[in-house]
């Protein structure tokens, strides 16, 4: 079932001239950006959006046109759940406003967990808004667009249950070397301060065959590390009877071929189970680090929350982690002020998480989300008693992830070079890229070696020299780089190990390869005269899945 409307565009804000759809001129298609805000899931899902679009014709913005909101079509994937999500949706359309007005012809579409929770509201809070679309429904995105077009009037179409799943739509990767994966969709649980269950509904299994076979399309790509994606997903394969679906998941990702690193988010600790813990030790690629939300150290918050774990089996979970991957790096979430949370509440949290021993945890002050039951419930805490509380918990996570990052100090990492840099890597003349524990890594390229910005200019960059050409001591994104640690911040590591003659060694790898391809097409050089294999097509690599599409 599906919520349709059309509204018809108000005075004062231009409607679209209707065209025959993108390839309408051959020579000029219609290009699109697509602005994400909120988890990997947002993200991930941003990447369907962009490969249905470019399936229908639709070009990516260039960086240039995309910094001067020059995109024919502006795509905003919302999230709901932190407090000012809304505030950040109505940021960005409050200022394309006056963009669209001066641009006619430019379409604005807004999808994703809000605007399946808002529906209509949206439209009628920001009328120059095109098309609205729920997070059920993100196949219809292309065809919405193009009727807003031709009826020059808003179309809002939110699905009640999910239309098609997700990972059988075409797929824009962003990046050569790592990728998303859906292991499944929706929630289970009932946590009384979410939303998601509500918005993106109950949970639904992908079979294990649909999803190694895109992993599988992946590493063919060019990936070397893929990242298994679920709101729960040690609870996979409930659907379809197989209480262990999850650990056998994450052993057959270890048969892989060229499949180097695979990591998972997020596993609840409820259903954590010592099966998955011995396939994360006995797999070698999959990586040892892990993401288990704690959200509080308070067994009866944890009850008020119906978080259905206490903090003895929470900490119980990480000594058994640790026992069996003594390196792995553990990171989680807590929230801050729960209704009804009291001073002694907040003490077990600071107990457990100066336990627990987080490499680093994402914090939040509790907001009340309406729809939620937590958002009605008595003992609503005032501002100041919240943010007090909050710095009291920065303050410990901080320390100790001060003190957990200087014990890697000296220790000889493979950091995965990644395609973006840190905001110091240009003065610094570093690389950035994360280590097997997914701690981020800023590393010293040796004297007289050096990386003239993220993105080639030219084809006469050094990274995209022929493969006999290329210096050794020079990395490219997706290549893997054995360096020592030299210093250590809360949340990075140095390795300038390269500067004094110590450790620096350049493993080159098939997604070094993908990313020189890519940028050689980009920049116009579509011969292959680099020697690294059949050619890759410009942009990241647009991933359909015919196969497997079909609804489940």
């Amino acid at each position: 079932m599906s919520t349709t409307m059309s509204t018809a565009m108000p005075a004062g804000v231009p409607a679209p001239a209707p065209v025959d759809g993108p390839h309408a001129s051959a020579e000029m298609p219609r290009t699109y950006v697509v602005r994400t805000l909120g988890c990997q899931m947002n993200v991930h899902d941003s990447e369907h959006m962009a490969g249905m679009l470019e399936q229908a014709g639709y070009t990516r913005a260039s960086a240039q046109d995309e910094a001067a909101n020059a995109a024919d079509v502006v795509v905003i994937n919302t999230c709901a759940v932190r407090e000012n999500a809304a505030t950040r949706l109505y940021g960005n359309l409050g200022q394309l406003a006056s963009v669209k007005a001066a641009r006619p012809g430019m379409q604005i579409a807004v999808g994703g967990c809000l605007a399946q929770k808002d529906r209509g509201e949206i439209v009628a809070k920001a009328p120059w808004v095109d098309v609205v679309f729920g997070t059920h429904n993100l196949d219809a995105l292309p065809v919405l667009l193009e009727r807003a077009r031709h009826n020059a009037e808003a179309q809002v179409e939110i699905a009640e249950s999910l239309q098609v799943f997700p990972s059988t739509l075409p797929t824009r990767r962003e990046s050569v070397y790592a990728g998303w994966v859906s292991i499944s969709v929706g929630c289970n649980n009932t946590c009384t301060f979410c939303i998601v269950p509500h918005l993106r509904g109950k949970e639904r299994d992908r079979r294990p065959g649909e999803i190694l076979a895109e992993v599988q399309a992946l590493v063919d790509a060019g990936a070397i590390e893929v990242t298994l994606l679920g709101q729960n997903v040690n609870s996979y394969g409930v659907e379809f009877g197989d209480r262990g679906a999850f650990a056998k998941l994450l052993r057959a990702c270890g048969t892989i071929e060229g499949l180097e690193r695979v990591r998972f988010t997020s596993p609840h600790p409820a259903a954590f189970t010592d099966d998955v813990i011995a396939a994360m030790a006995e797999t070698p690629n999959v990586m040892p680090q892990l993401h288990m939300p704690l959200q509080s150290g308070s067994d009866r918050v944890l009850r008020a929350m119906r978080r259905s774990y206490r903090s003895e089996r929470f900490l119980g979970i990480l000594d058994r982690v640790r026992a069996a991957l003594p390196d792995a790096a553990i990171t989680t979430d807590v929230i801050v002020g729960f209704p009804g949370e009291t001073e002694e509440d907040f003490a077990e949290t600071l107990r457990v998480v100066e336990a627990s021993r987080f490499s680093s945890a994402f914090m939040f002050q509790y907001s009340p989300r309406p729809g939620t039951p937590a958002a009605t419930m008595e003992g609503q805490l005032p501002k100041e008693v919240v943010q007090e509380r909050f710095e009291r918990l920065v303050a410990l996570q901080e320390r100790i992830s001060a003190e957990e990052s200087a014990a890697q100090v000296g220790r000889t990492l493979e950091v995965l070079v990644a395609e973006g840099s840190g905001k110091k890597d240009g003065a610094t003349h570093r690389l950035s890229g994360r280590a097997p524990d997914n701690r981020l890594v800023h590393l010293a390229l040796p004297d007289g070696v050096a990386v003239a910005g993220d993105q080639p200019t030219s084809l006469a960059d050094p990274r995209l020299a022929d493969a006999a050409d290329l210096d050794p001591r020079l990395p490219r994104p997706g290549d893997v780089v054995t360096v020592e640690v030299t210093r250590a911040a809360p949340h990075h590591l140095i390795a300038d190990s390269a500067l004094a003659g110590g450790t620096f060694a350049v493993r080159r790898t098939r997604s070094g390869d993908a990313w020189a391809r890519r940028e050689t097409a980009r920049l116009g050089g579509g011969d292959d005269h680099h020697g690294h294999g059949a050619p890759a097509p410009a942009g990241p690599v647009v991933l359909g899945m015919p196969s497997l599409r079909r609804a489940r």
